[in-house]
């Protein structure tokens, strides 16, 4: 059965472990000057359905240091704005690549995608999760902290795709995480090990703060920019200065 990494939660916490430790290896590698090649002789197909930089740069960058080739797709350049189903493309795409990458505006193309392909899909980024970003910043905190487990995180803005992925992966790890967000900007109950409009609930006890603005990381993308300017989170002068490991 072939797997896919869209939300995080397709792994279990040794895996997860296990990917982290991969990517310590990868990149003391690349800071000694030395490669790899764990994908050498693959293809994998890099598929933006909108413009991007960071995203773009940071997957083609990594594919071809790992030894694959990358093969860049726009939305407007593929059959996709022509009215081919999603299905459709991933049967295709599965005949010539080893696996694909997506960055989308929604959450149920890339599950489409997943559901009619034959090689592995990875999330880039969508309005509902930013596994990779995550990914990347639990292992920040690997090399800052030496261990995930018990850590307690805060995150300080909107409940967009980066809070909800920090709280579902976060706990894979074994990371409390924190999520104070003005009213109107939550995640939907349940996601966080803590949910609050009180910056300073948030960082008690903290080892590390998170801070988010309004509106990013794919959200105004989607819904458009907030109509009214929200109330600002109590305590979030105060919190700054706050938290300890």
């Amino acid at each position: 059965m072939t797997r896919h990494f869209l939300t995080g939660e397709e792994l279990s916490r040794d895996e997860l472990t296990t990917l982290l430790e991969r990517a310590l290896e990868l990149k003391g590698g690349r800071a000694a000057g030395e490669g790899s090649d764990s994908l050498a002789g693959r293809s994998i197909a890099l598929v933006f359905e909108r413009p991007s930089t960071r995203t773009r740069v940071s997957f083609e960058v990594g594919v071809g240091e790992l030894g694959a080739h990358p093969l860049v797709l726009r939305g407007d350049e593929m059959q996709l704005s022509r009215g081919e189903s999603m299905g459709d493309t991933a049967r295709v795409l599965s005949r010539y690549v080893h696996g694909m990458v997506v960055r989308s505006g929604s959450d149920e193309v890339v599950a489409e995608l997943a559901a009619g392909a034959g090689v592995p899909v990875i999330n880039g980024l969508t309005p509902g999760h930013h596994p990779c970003q995550v990914l990347a910043d639990l292992l920040t905190l690997r090399e800052r902290f030496g261990d995930l487990e018990g850590l307690k995180l805060a995150y300080v803005g909107d409940g967009n795709n980066v809070a909800r992925s920090l709280a579902l992966m976060g706990a894979i790890a074994g990371v409390e995480v924190r999520v104070a967000s003005p009213a109107g900007y939550q995640l939907e109950p349940g996601v966080a090990a803590l949910d609050t409009a009180d910056a300073r609930e948030a960082v008690q006890g903290c080892g590390r703060r998170v801070c988010g603005r309004l509106g990013e990381h794919g959200r105004r993308g989607r819904c458009g920019p907030p109509t009214r300017r929200p109330r600002p989170l109590p305590g979030r002068r105060r919190a700054a200065g706050a938290g300890s490991r």
